[in-house]
């Protein structure tokens, strides 16, 4: 690029917005927070039943697909560069959008590693558990670990294709964020799908938060408005992946109410596990029985210990 067309652009980042930098300030905040209610839900439970692990799979590759996109949009490439010659203070404000998309990925993630490690079977059933729909309400153990793995096998995709192409032909850059943004779309298009047909068939939240999907909803509407103001229709592969996912998470959110009204209107509290709903009646069982006998073992912690006989 120009030398002196470089230079411009750097001196267009210090010319800031402050509305639009109090909203992008305010998004990462927001989006830190919103994140929360769920990994405490989690680990509060002791388990992630309720969440689908396809919901996981397709969350998490979504997301760093979406990372990865908007790290090797040109745009952000020449703000990344403009850095060198900027204060650090007009440095950070140009990268907020990278940042927002950055925390939305760790948040994600640690969605994904509390569902590994809290994810629970019944050995009783392996190893011919049957999934969900078939028979039972939770999925194999089997199914936890395909999902960990092709997750990590898609990170690692991403990182080596991103490497290679940087090297040899950093022309293609281009290409591959477009490829990656249309990806992250693609996969946002169906990542609640998976979690509204198990939250339709089990007829509970679960472990999902509805105040995450709350506070999620409409700030995935205000980050894509936000996403649009910093990058215009060229990042239409960016901002709408998040057009897409708040309108799916709205569907799964007035499902997730619907059936917690319907909790509170029949029994005066919420579903819990072990509470089914049949015609005008409340099957209703001990919690924390039924955790220790129909989900004994964690698959990940206490060594994870399975021994089964043909």
């Amino acid at each position: 690029m120009d030398p002196l067309a470089q230079e411009d652009l750097c001196e267009d980042l210090r010319d800031i917005n402050v509305v639009n930098l109090i909203v992008s300030i305010s998004i990462v905040i927001g989006m830190l927070i919103s994140y929360l209610p769920q990994h405490v839900r989690i680990i509060k439970r002791g388990t992630s039943e309720g969440i689908s692990p396809f919901f996981i799979l397709l969350g998490t590759t979504s997301a760093t697909s979406a990372f990865g996109n908007i790290l090797l949009l040109p745009q952000s490439r020449r703000d990344v560069a403009c850095c060198k010659e900027l204060e650090t203070f007009h440095c950070v404000a140009g990268l907020l959008g990278i940042t927002q998309l950055g925390i939305q990925w760790i948040c994600f993630t640690f969605i994904f590693v509390l569902f590994l490690v809290f994810f629970r079977y019944n050995p009783e059933n392996d190893p011919d558990n049957v999934e969900l729909g078939e028979g039972g309400d939770s999925p194999r153990w089997q199914t936890a670990l395909l999902v960990a793995v092709l997750t990590l096998l898609h990170g690692l995709a991403v990182i080596v294709i991103t490497g290679v192409l940087t090297t040899v032909a950093p022309e293609k850059l281009g290409v591959w964020a477009n490829t990656l943004g249309i990806m992250a779309a693609l996969l946002a298009a169906v990542q609640y799908l998976p979690q509204i047909w198990m939250t339709y068939h089990i007829k509970h939240v679960g472990s999902l938060s509805i105040p995450m999907m709350c506070m999620q909803t409409p700030g995935g509407f205000i980050f894509a408005g936000s996403l649009f103001a910093r990058l215009g229709w060229a990042g239409w592969s960016s901002w709408g992946i998040f057009v897409l996912t708040a309108s799916m998470q709205g569907i799964l959110l007035s499902m997730a109410i619907y059936y917690e009204t319907a909790a509170h209107n029949h029994a005066g509290k919420p579903l819990h596990r072990g509470q089914r709903s049949a015609g005008n009646a409340t099957i209703a069982e001990n919690p924390d029985e039924e955790r220790q006998e129909n989900e004994a073992a964690p698959l990940l912690r206490n060594g994870s210990n399975r021994n089964y006989t043909a």
